[in-house]
């Protein structure tokens, strides 16, 4: 237990903070200086929410991966049927583990409105940028749940969160305009800039499409790949129409609460709960209830009421 606690500190994504940190700064420059009319930038508030919920998510984070470390060692020490070593090959398996894992539990967080309500703030922002990356949950429960089967099958703790930070890391990198295509093998079987665009997307032709990681392959067996066709438009099929990163984070636990305390039948109550974003029982799809309803956006240059600021 203590070594996997030594390992944990240990974090790359500890080491990763300043990187991140300079190619925001990259970025903002090559914005500035190099002619995009496509881009849309940064704004000053939007990113400002963005890195505050990152901040304390990464707080929040120490606590959830604390208790998740503990299940992960109890599983491993007295459940799992062996051990795997830790190598070189085993290191390969289990990033490919990870990332296979990561898929879907990440389609689990688009489609399960429970856990969307914490997934749909990384979403939240009308932009994307680097720094949209750090733009994180902080409600981290089914995160946690997702690499059980992995002590289960004999990996080691930390290596399970080594593994994890490393995708994470590669995934900040694709949160970018200022990339375009890559070549074409690259974008057959890695998740790209392009491939991520299209995921935050709020087009209906983008909707719960390119859950990838790392490995863009995951999308194209399981049928949930879409090809970027046109500049999406980001955010939320309902924005959220403020800044405040605790509603960013929390407002859709409350429209969940006040969906539940309105329906009659227990069954609707766990359509609410458990079903996809937008779902509403058959005598109430009449109301303009239907799954992701698309929703009047504000006009370019218009955010909450004030003009956006690019570089």
């Amino acid at each position: 237990m203590l070594d996997a606690l030594r390992h944990q500190f240990g974090d790359p994504i500890g080491y990763a903070l300043p990187v991140f940190l300079l190619f925001i700064g990259v970025e903002l420059l090559a914005l500035r200086f190099l002619d995009d009319e496509q881009a849309k930038g940064y704004h000053g508030r939007d990113t400002a929410a963005s890195l505050s919920m990152g901040v304390v998510s990464v707080g929040v984070g120490l606590f959830f991966r604390a208790g998740a470390l503990l299940l992960y060692v109890v599983l491993w020490e007295h459940v799992a049927p062996w051990h795997v070593p830790t190598t070189w090959w085993s290191w390969v398996v289990l990033l490919v583990g990870v990332d296979f894992l990561f898929y879907w539990y990440h389609r689990f967080a688009h489609r399960v409105r429970l856990a969307w309500a914490a997934h749909q703030a990384h979403h939240s922002s009308e932009y994307f940028n680097l720094g949209t990356a750090l733009r994180q949950k902080w409600n981290q429960w089914f995160e946690v749940l997702a690499w059980v089967p992995l002590p289960l099958l004999g990996f080691s703790p930390w290596t399970i969160y080594t593994a994890f930070s490393v995708n994470l890391i590669y995934q900040f990198f694709v949160h970018t305009e200022k990339v375009d295509r890559l070549p074409r093998w690259v974008e057959a079987v890695f998740n790209t800039p392009s491939h991520h665009r299209v995921h935050h997307g709020s087009d209906p032709e983008y909707l719960d499409r390119n859950y990838a990681g790392v490995l863009i392959v995951w999308d194209r067996l399981f049928g949930t790949f879409r090809a970027e066709r046109h500049r999406p438009t980001y955010g939320l099929t309902s924005p959220v129409g403020t800044y405040d990163i605790v509603s960013l984070q929390f407002h859709e636990y409350g429209a969940i609460l006040r969906d539940v305390r309105a329906a009659g039948r227990w069954r609707d109550r766990l359509g609410y709960v458990l079903g996809p974003p937008g779902w509403r029982p058959e005598h109430r799809r009449g109301d303009g209830g239907i799954p992701h309803p698309v929703v009047h956006r504000p006009q370019p240059g218009e955010v909450d009421g004030t003009p956006e600021r690019t570089p």
